[in-house]
């Protein structure tokens, strides 16, 4: 490991230096291993640096505990992706309070272009069992990637469905990644990292405290396109997951229950709170993401003359014009490397100039080519 990489790794082991802090003095500094180089007195001057802080980095003691846990990593065959890594998933990236790096054990394709979080309660019944089925059956022609929690009920459901349906899976963890939680599923966890992957931001050794899974459910509404959520109560972690989906622009989905039925409350509450699209088959999920099986590639025509435009506009059609076809406003916004707000607005000029096309699921084409 390079010593960039490792000065990142140590400076999640300072106390009270979190995603956000690390983000920072890597942004300020230039480098993770420029932040350990960077005088004390430079260091107090970045928002959120304090004297206690400041003090821990110039120490250097935190990269004895970096060093122990790559060792730990490579024992178990984990990899440590960091933020800045091609690895580390896009969508995940784009959003603020992404982690600052995973880790990651398995061979799943991080960057599926097709992505579908499935959560729900813990006390599923056999009628939210056999929707999971049921999706995941029905997600199967698109290769789907499914992502869910490993958490018993609907999550572990997911998993079991995928794995049998030949869909890659990843269960996202809210303990080290050598603490499987809860501990029956196992065998499971090991069948995922075959086809699929396990995913946490903990440390090795961190134990499935209850405040982590807060945590870990906006790893599961990052990572997704959409999240399908099947029963769940009107409190509960698919609640807050679904919330968290919603700030970061995902599509969210519920499947309907019976009225008066406990784990039916929560994703009724979030249909009739238009806090979530009602879940009737695979064609609505189909239609608001914008998804066909076998979708034809748009041909790309002549040159079209972008001049007239300002630069911002021109680097979003060029790369819409090079996706040849539908593009995700998150991929745009990493590519484009422009801010969201500055991209929706140079998107609704462009509509309304005739040249972009907006479509469901958050997807932008190109209405000439």
């Amino acid at each position: 490991m390079s010593q960039d990489r490792l000065s990142f790794l140590a400076l999640h082991f300072i106390p009270g230096v979190g995603d956000y802090l690390v983000k920072q003095l890597v942004s300020y500094c230039g480098s993770a291993e420029q932040v350990f180089k960077t005088p004390k007195g430079k260091l107090l001057k970045i928002p959120g640096i304090g004297e206690v802080t400041a003090e821990s980095i110039k120490t250097r003691s935190t990269f004895q505990n970096a060093e122990k846990e790559i060792e730990k990593a490579e024992k178990d065959g984990t990899e440590i992706l960091l933020f800045t890594d091609k690895k580390y998933p896009a969508r995940l990236r784009a959003i603020d309070d992404a982690p600052s790096l995973l880790y990651y054990k398995g061979n799943a394709d991080l960057n599926n272009p097709k992505t579908v979080a499935i959560v729900g309660t813990r006390q599923a019944t056999e009628y939210g069992k056999e929707i999971v089925s049921k999706i995941i059956e029905d997600l199967k022609p698109h290769g789907a990637l499914i992502v869910s929690g490993l958490a018993y009920g609907i999550d572990i459901q997911a998993h079991k469905q995928s794995l049998k349906n030949d869909l890659p899976t990843v269960a996202v963890m809210g303990s080290g990644m050598d603490v499987i939680y809860p501990a029956p599923h196992k065998d499971t966890a090991r069948k995922i990292v075959e086809h699929g992957a396990l995913l946490t931001e903990n440390h090795f050794g961190v134990k499935p405290d209850p405040h982590h899974f807060p945590a870990r459910n906006r790893i599961i509404a990052g990572l997704c396109d959409a999240l399908v959520v099947v029963e769940a109560a009107e409190k509960g972690g698919a609640l807050i997951t679904a919330e968290i989906a919603n700030t970061y622009n995902k599509d969210v989905f519920a499947v309907p229950g019976s009225i008066g039925l406990t784990y039916s409350e929560g994703c009724n509450k979030l249909i009739r709170n238009n806090k979530a699209v009602i879940y009737t088959s695979i064609r609505d999920l189909e239609y608001h993401l914008n998804w066909s099986v076998d979708k034809p590639t748009i041909k790309a025509k002549a040159d079209i003359d972008y001049s007239a435009f300002s630069s911002d506009e021109q680097k979003v059609l060029t790369l819409l014009k090079e996706k040849n076809g539908p593009m995700m406003i998150d991929d745009l916004t990493i590519k484009s490397s422009l801010s969201p707000s500055l991209l929706a607005s140079l998107l609704l000029t462009l509509e309304f100039g005739n040249m972009v096309k907006s479509l469901p699921g958050k997807m932008f084409t190109l209405t000439k080519k």
